[in-house]
C-alpha cells in the first residue's frame, strides 16, 4: 500500500478535528477525498505529509512511518498545500532550480515539468507576475518535480479557467497511471472526470469510503416531491424499495429508492391513497453529487 492511515485523531483544544479515520490507497489509484468546509480534509492532509502531528493513530507512506521519520516520508511525498506557498518573487525557474537544490535533484528536470504543467509560456516571468491560475501551476509543477511516489493536493484547481481546468484534469489522470494520488476538491464533476475512488468525511468522521464505478452501477434513484400538506415520516417509510428519506422542508421529501423500476408511479399512487396532492415532482439519478448532499447535510 502506498498509504495507510489507522485510526487517526486528532483535537485542537476542544474541538476534535479528526475522529479515528482509516483508509488506505494503492498505487495507480487517484482519490477524492471529499468534504464540507471545516471537515477535517485539510488536517488530514497535513498529518500524512509530516507537518503535523495526530494525537493518536499510526500513517505510513510507502511503508515509512510518517509520525516517526517525517523527513523520510516527505522525500517521496509531493504536496501541494491549500494555500500555495510561493517566493513571489522569484522567476518561476529560479524558483524551481531552488525547490531542484532541496530535493538534490538533477536541474535538467526542470524544463520537462513546466511543460508537463503548461507553464513554459509564461516561465520567464516572476511568481507575481502571473496570475493565480498560473501560480497554481508553478506550485504543481514543485510538487511533481521530484517525481514522488505519492501525490497530497488539496485543492489543486483553485483559480484555473474551464480550459485549464481540463488541461490539469489530464495531468492528474496522468500522474495517477504510477503514482498515487490524494486530492480534495469542492467540483463534484472533476472528481467524476479524474478519480477511481472517492472518500467523504465530515466533522472528522469517515462517512463514505467507495469505488465510482460501484456508485455508478446502483440502481438508486432519488425523487423530491412536494406535497399539498404536511405528512408523518411512518408514511413515507411504507413505501417500498425505500432506502432513505429527508423531510427538508415542511411538505417536501428527498426520498431515494433502490429499484430498476421508475419509482414515480408508485410516488402517484402513495399520494392518491393518502389523499394527497402533488405539487411538484422531480427526479435525480444517484450520482456523487447527490451522495455528497446526502450525506453531509444531515
Amino acid at each position: 500500500m502506498s498509504i495507510k492511515v489507522s485510526s487517526v485523531s486528532k483535537t485542537y483544544k476542544t474541538q476534535k478535528a479528526l475522529n479515528e479515520i482509516s483508509f488506505y490507497a494503492n498505487k495507480g489509484q487517484v482519490i477524492g477525498f471529499l468534504g464540507p468546509n471545516g471537515a477535517g480534509k485539510s488536517t488530514m492532509m497535513k498529518i500524512l505529509t509530516g507537518f503535523i502531528k495526530p494525537n493518536a493513530g499510526d500513517v505510513f507512506v510507502d511503508e515509512i512511518n510518517v509520525l516517526q521519520k517525517p523527513i523520510e516520508a516527505q522525500k517521496i511525498i509531493g504536496y501541494l498545500p491549500e494555500h500555495n506557498p510561493l517566493y513571489k518573487d522569484m522567476f518561476v525557474r529560479e524558483y524551481l532550480q531552488f525547490r531542484a537544490a532541496i530535493f538534490k535533484i538533477d536541474k535538467s528536470k526542470i524544463e520537462s515539468c513546466i511543460e508537463k504543467v503548461g507553464l513554459t509560456a509564461e516561465a520567464h516571468k516572476k511568481i507575481n507576475q502571473l496570475s493565480k491560475g498560473y501560480q497554481q501551476r508553478v506550485g504543481l509543477a514543485a510538487a511533481i518535480l521530484h517525481n514522488p511516489s505519492v501525490l497530497i493536493l488539496d485543492e489543486p484547481t483553485t483559480g484555473l479557467d474551464p480550459n485549464q481546468l481540463v488541461e490539469i484534469r489530464e495531468l492528474i489522470k496522468e500522474l495517477g497511471k504510477d503514482k498515487t494520488v490524494l486530492f480534495s476538491t469542492h467540483i463534484m464533476q472533476e472528481v467524476e472526470a479524474v478519480c477511481d475512488r472517492v472518500i467523504i468525511i465530515k466533522k472528522g468522521e469517515l462517512l463514505v469510503d467507495k469505488k465510482l464505478s460501484e456508485l455508478k452501477e446502483n440502481n438508486q434513484q432519488t425523487i423530491i416531491v412536494t406535497f399539498d400538506y404536511k405528512i408523518e415520516e411512518q408514511f413515507v417509510n411504507r413505501l417500498p424499495n425505500i432506502v432513505s428519506y429527508k423531510n427538508n422542508y415542511d411538505n417536501t421529501w428527498y426520498i431515494t429508492f433502490e429499484s430498476e423500476e421508475d419509482m414515480r408511479p408508485v410516488i402517484f399512487d402513495f399520494a392518491q391513497e393518502n389523499g394527497l396532492k402533488i405539487l411538484t415532482l422531480n427526479t435525480e439519478n444517484k450520482n456523487l453529487e447527490t451522495l455528497f448532499r446526502e450525506v453531509t447535510s444531515a
